[in-house]
């Protein structure tokens, strides 16, 4: 399972991509199943897996969760999937 995320965070964008590790993370923080997240994902849910995330990516964030939090101002689940993923075909039209 894996969720692309964009945040800001003290007035810098971030984009983090989650992976088996920091679902686990989240599974084990809020005893709770990765099927869940499909459901109910809620915005302290979406923080953690930035968070987790962040940290394993080498991005510098508090070591406190909540410290993370206070500081983010958006944060969004976007798709990185290609918005075109075949060309065109060629026309004779002018």
């Amino acid at each position: 399972m894996r969720l692309n995320l964009r945040y800001e965070r003290e007035g810098q964008v971030h984009e983090v991509t989650t992976n088996l590790a920091v679902i686990v993370a989240w599974e084990r923080k809020f005893r709770a199943k990765a099927a869940q997240l499909a459901n109910q994902i809620g915005a302290e849910d979406l923080l953690y897996l930035a968070f987790e995330a962040s940290k394993r990516n080498g991005i510098v964030v508090p070591a406190d969760f909540d410290r993370f939090v206070e500081g983010v101002t958006d944060i969004e689940v976007i798709d990185k999937a290609d918005a075109n993923p075949t060309p065109g075909a060629q026309s004779d039209v002018p």
